[in-house]
């Protein structure tokens, strides 16, 4: 498969994933909205609220970061790089 393809896959299951998640995340956040307006014991929902936006963003922070660094274009090599080490301790460790 070449990186043409591999992208293009990509950006096909993110295209199907991410709208659906983003509906999954984005209704949670009204219900709680809608908790914490309504009911006189929803002050208590305001917690889950913040937790809910700081690990969402917190998420994005670190999805941003890895793809900046370049995490994610060669996600083969690390597998490798553990194989060879493996194969140099093995080496060493013969008598």
């Amino acid at each position: 498969m070449t990186k043409k393809w591999k992208t293009i896959a990509v950006i096909v299951m993110a295209a199907a994933i991410l709208p659906i998640s983003a509906y999954g995340f984005g209704s949670k956040l009204y219900e709680f909205f809608e908790t914490a307006r309504e009911s006189e014991a929803g002050v208590f929902a305001v917690t889950p609220i913040v937790n809910y936006l700081l690990v969402g963003i917190g998420f994005l922070f670190l999805l941003g970061w890895a793809i900046l660094t370049g995490m994610f274009h060669d996600i083969e090599a690390p597998k490798y790089r553990m194989l060879e080490r493996e194969q140099q301790l093995d080496r060493h460790q013969r008598p």
